[in-house]
């Protein structure tokens, strides 16, 4: 089951990867991982490094899919960031931003700026 749950994770995040490609992001990496936590999709667009988070629902019955990104994911998410920054020396002088793509069912929605950095210890 898990890898099935990764197959479905992998194909929305091309989704959100190929969206966002069309509005004019860059995408720069894809699955990030860390012992710290996992960023989806890193991208920049006009001189800012963007951290995307995707979350994909059937329905909306459990909550919609950026309801999911929770303070606790969140944490993980800026904690990841962190590190991938360091690793690229990156972020000293960039703008860094915070978005999460939720697909529910067919439909994609950007949520720009859907939380903002924590400087978690």
């Amino acid at each position: 089951m898990e890898r099935n749950k990764r197959e479905k994770g992998s194909r929305y995040e091309e989704q959100a990867a190929a969206f966002l490609e069309e509005r004019g992001v860059r995408i720069l990496e894809r699955n990030f991982r860390c012992r710290q936590g996992e960023i989806d999709l890193v991208g920049n667009k006009d001189d800012t490094l963007i951290f995307f988070e995707v979350k994909y629902r059937k329905n909306d019955v459990y909550g919609s899919p950026s309801e999911a990104v929770d303070i606790r994911k969140q944490n993980k998410i800026c904690r990841a960031a962190d590190l991938y920054c360091m690793k690229n020396n990156l972020c000293e002088d960039k703008a860094v931003r915070f978005d999460v793509i939720a697909v529910l069912d067919r439909e994609i929605t950007w949520y720009r700026d859907a939380f903002a950095y924590r400087e978690v210890r």
